[in-house]
């Protein structure tokens, strides 16, 4: 199993990952140590164990918020998706009826054809 080495709040740990994922990893300790970096900027020094878990906890607020963006989009998307399924039964009901009429008028015509065609006979 692969390992990297990353940095959070000025301390190296060696972190084992699956292949494959070792670029993913320095890229979220990264991100995590910017999180620890712009705590300690705001609030000082106050410990290392407690700015991680008021990082964590922020990475956490982050990521809450996101999920209830990402379900709200979802209920949006879901929303969009049946009325375009009511738009397409729709169009398809207005189809078929524009279809019944237009032969409706075609059997009208038909019919008026036969009738002229009887009433006044070609040479």
């Amino acid at each position: 199993m692969p390992e990297v080495n990353v940095e959070i709040n000025g301390r190296k740990y060696r972190m084992a990952c699956e292949e494959g994922q070792q670029r993913h990893l320095i890229g979220l300790a990264e991100r995590f140590n910017a999180q620890v970096e712009g705590l300690k900027g705001a609030v000082g020094e106050i410990g290392d164990n407690r700015l991680t878990v008021m990082a964590g906890i922020a990475v956490l607020d982050e990521l809450t918020e996101a999920e209830r963006r990402i379900a709200a989009l979802e209920a949006q998307v879901a929303e969009l998706t049946r009325a375009g399924q009511e738009i397409a039964t729709e169009l398809e009901e207005a189809e078929a009826q524009f279809a019944r009429k237009l032969s409706e008028a075609a059997k009208a015509l038909e019919g008026v054809a036969s009738t002229l065609d009887e009433a006044a006979p070609l040479p």
